[in-house]
């Protein structure tokens, strides 16, 4: 008998520590779930942020070319263009 209450006493330990463990682990999990929606939230700032910034440049590279720089003139061209076409598939829509 005296085995078999060793052999309860050292399982129930052995459950015990197993439960902390558990325990600590879904804890780490937690934080580290919070920690990922996080990181998720900020690169979908910093993606919007990026395209933004994307934006700005192209706005500053038509900006100067039409200020005169010579380095964008031929985008510019092209965009003004594309515009044009644009406006006239409307015209040609509304016409209809």
């Amino acid at each position: 008998m005296n085995g078999l209450s060793e052999l309860i006493d050292s399982l129930e330990i052995k459950f015990f520590k197993l439960n902390q463990k558990l325990v600590q682990l879904e804890k780490k999990n937690k934080e580290l779930l919070e920690k990922i929606k996080v990181s998720e939230e900020i690169q979908e700032q910093q993606t919007a942020e990026i395209a933004e910034l994307k934006d700005n440049v192209e706005d500053l590279k038509m900006v100067n070319s039409l200020l005169g720089s010579e380095e964008n003139k031929r985008e510019t061209k092209l965009k003004i263009n594309s515009l044009i076409r644009e406006i006239d598939y409307c015209i040609a829509q509304l016409s209809d």
